[in-house]
């Protein structure tokens, strides 16, 4: 087994409105929310991806489909754990995260700190093994037309 290994994960969400904006296990205030079966937190998602994408294993829709009605409305929180668990149980460990959220609006500083104090919790690792930037889509796209967020993300494993 290497002792090191890179994933990558990508995602997007319409926004919506009567739906809660959750990015990165935060409610950050907005007029509209991310839609999805569960609570639509495409950074989440991203970096569960790049997770389990670093192991080798299936993405999230595998673990957590989205015709399972258990998984409605879920909190993304519980994606990381398990995201989490999988490679552990496989002798990784988690070296780092990096993620860039791509949205015209909110803007995402005020909240990095509060997310990566989240998710770190969710993930058993250190706030500063996580990476979070934003940027916008300058105005381009469905994004930049304010109709979606999306999030990037790359994960390093390490071997235990």
């Amino acid at each position: 087994m290497l002792p090191f290994r890179v994933g990558f994960g990508y995602d997007l969400h319409r926004l919506v409105e009567g739906r809660k904006l959750i990015l990165g296990g935060i409610d950050i205030p907005h007029s509209k929310g991310l839609l999805g079966h569960s609570d639509g937190d495409c950074l989440a998602h991203a970096i569960a991806d790049a997770i389990l994408g670093a192991a080798g294993l299936s993405d999230i829709g595998h673990f957590f489909p989205d015709t399972d009605p258990i998984h409605k409305d879920m909190d993304s929180q519980e994606i990381l754990k398990r995201a989490q668990k999988e490679v552990s149980e496989l002798g990784y460990t988690i070296a780092n995260i990096d993620s860039t959220i791509i949205a015209e609006e909110p803007k995402i500083g005020p909240y990095k700190d509060l997310m990566k104090q989240k998710m770190a919790k969710s993930l058993g690792i250190e706030p500063s093994q996580i990476g979070i930037k934003a940027t916008t889509n300058e105005k381009i796209g469905p994004i930049g037309a304010r109709e979606a967020i999306a999030a990037h993300a790359v994960c390093l494993l390490a071997r235990i």
